[in-house]
């Protein structure tokens, strides 16, 4: 591979990473802007309500945890701030690390949240 073709490429994966994260930002743009619309600015858990520099505190939480699911009325948000928001994602894991010596629990109860490495822990384990 030439220099000249590893630059072309390199340009070309920045290029695309660039329009990414555009795409992204716009959609969450998006969706945010309509939920401000639909709902009090008012956090969904702490209740604090949010008004000028602060509303960029608020962030919208997707219930189902798809970020693709942006129905209009709504259906599928609600607005946190961002320290109930991050609470939101960690609690499922807190809750599993707390509940491993129970797993039949943990399996009866709804997830709260989804974490990609929940489980990784689990592919470490020695078999019995």
């Amino acid at each position: 591979m030439t220099d000249s073709t590893r630059k072309q490429d390199a340009e070309q994966y920045d290029r695309l990473v660039a329009e990414m994260r555009q795409e992204e930002q716009k959609r969450q743009a998006g969706y945010r802007e309509q939920a401000l619309k639909l709902f009090p600015h008012v956090c969904g858990r702490c209740t604090r309500e949010f008004e000028g520099k602060k509303m960029r505190e608020l962030t919208v939480h997707h219930r189902d945890h798809n970020h693709d699911n942006n129905p209009p009325d709504g259906s599928n948000w609600e607005l946190l701030c961002i320290y109930c928001h991050d609470h939101e994602h960690t609690r499922g894991v807190q809750e599993q690390r707390s509940s491993e010596n129970s797993p039949s629990d943990r399996q009866d109860r709804p997830s709260l949240g989804h974490s990609p490495f929940a489980a990784l822990g689990d592919r470490f384990k020695k078999p019995k």
